[in-house]
């Protein structure tokens, strides 16, 4: 699943964020959504499989973690984002500045009455 697609479900938008904060246990996510611990291991599992987290075992604990690489492809998505928009807005100016040089009055003259 691509990063996007899975940072599209508000639940993992918010695990995302949660995770960027301090690692977790699953048990920790679970006590901040009002949804079972399946619901959350769900989210966890395709986050993982989005490359966005990424989970290790310390003892009997499995410890979530974020994973800053999976967010590398929405980073090339975003400045592909804003290579276009930039280029639009750009070529916006040019068009209103020379719409407002058009419709400017041309400049008196003190000495032509």
């Amino acid at each position: 699943m691509h990063s996007l697609e899975a940072l599209a479900h508000p639940t993992r938008r918010r695990i995302v964020e949660l995770l960027a904060e301090r690692d977790r246990t699953a048990g920790e996510l679970v006590r901040e959504f009002a949804v079972s611990a399946p619901a959350i291991s769900q989210h966890l599992e395709i986050l993982r499989e989005a490359g966005l987290v990424r989970s290790r075992a310390e003892g009997r604990t499995r410890i979530q973690s974020l994973d800053p690489g999976g967010l590398d492809q929405i980073d090339v998505w975003l400045e592909r984002m804003r290579a276009f928009w930039s280029s639009r807005l750009d070529a916006l100016e040019r068009e209103l500045r020379a719409e407002d040089a058009a419709n400017r009055p041309p400049p008196s003259n003190p000495h032509n009455p």
